[in-house]
């Protein structure tokens, strides 16, 4: 059994506090996925990722983005979209860390070289199972200028500058995931997507759908891009699979108001396999709460694979 979790942390500091570390510890999990990490090497907690390897992309972007891949092994390569990595072994120091080069399988799509230094992607293929874990953090844009509306905007009108800068990385990075699942496939691997994308993509996941049906996460040209990702032959929703017809299972929820209570959450973490390796998921929770507090506004989403 192959125990495998995505977690938005929200800034890892931040969790820690909340109760990471000793869910890390208690979950068994044997690969974990994490977003928004959100701290340069200087600022990591001493053994923030627990008894686990890691690998690491934190970007440039001081307080913002940053994915890691945790592992039980050291994996047998690490490869990120500006050709270096973080690595540590278990209970390693946040200074013990250490800068390699993690170089490209594949060129970079069109379109992604803008995006490379953000700390938005990196991917690992494990030692211990011919299984490629890829880790993503995607833009959480905007709306379009045709929907801002001054005034009734949680954010400041902009023109549509991040809906169009997310509708530019959907695309590219649409090129890029056909070109890694296949050089996985060629290499005898299956592959893996985790991470928070940003998108709900059918009102199953989304509990207030009828209302945000012109917000941003739930948009038809975000939900559409979504859907092109997914077929019987290349990449399945592992959770929609096992929870087919619905409603949720949810995984982020707003820190304000009632939302969490009444769970009127949004499902934006996702395990997107390839056909063999989703046959094989048995089981499949969201850790809502840990110990009765949340980890983050995200909860982690974990599988159980029969593997191996």
């Amino acid at each position: 059994m192959l125990r495998i979790a995505t977690a938005n942390v929200n800034g890892i500091r931040a969790a820690h506090r909340r109760g990471f570390g000793d869910w890390l510890a208690e979950r068994g999990a044997d690969v974990i996925a994490l977003q928004e990490v959100r701290a340069q090497q200087g600022k990591l907690p001493d053994g923030a990722f627990g008894d686990h390897h890691v690998a690491l992309d934190l970007g440039t972007l001081p307080g913002r983005n940053g994915v890691a891949v945790l592992t039980r092994r050291a994996p047998e390569a690490v490869r990120t979209w500006n050709g270096t990595a973080l690595v540590g072994g278990p209970s390693a120091a946040a200074d013990a860390l250490t800068q390699l080069p993690a170089p490209d399988h594949v060129p970079l799509a069109r379109g992604l070289g803008r995006f490379a230094s953000e700390g938005r992607y990196l991917e690992v293929d494990l030692a211990d199972a011919p299984l490629t874990i890829a880790c993503l953090y995607l833009p959480k844009g905007g709306l379009p200028a045709a929907l801002q509306r001054p005034g009734r905007m949680r954010e400041e009108p902009d023109g549509g500058a991040r809906y169009d800068r997310k509708m530019r990385f959907m695309a590219a990075f649409a090129r890029y995931l056909s070109r890694t699942r296949r050089a996985a496939a060629a290499n005898g691997r299956d592959f893996l997507l985790m991470g928070d994308l940003n998108i709900a993509h059918t009102e199953l996941d989304l509990a207030a759908w009828r209302r945000n049906q012109q917000n941003d996460g739930f948009l038809p040209e975000e939900r559409e891009w979504l859907g092109r990702q997914l077929s019987p032959r290349t990449l399945i929703d592992v959770v929609r699979r096992l929870h087919p017809g619905e409603d949720g299972p949810y995984s982020w929820w707003s820190w304000l108001g009632q939302s969490f209570a009444n769970d009127a959450g949004w499902r934006l973490d996702y395990h997107l396999a390839t056909p063999r390796l989703a046959r094989t998921a048995v089981r499949t929770e969201v850790d809502r709460e840990f110990r009765g507090e949340r980890l983050s506004d995200h909860s982690p989403v974990v599988v159980d694979y029969d593997w191996g």
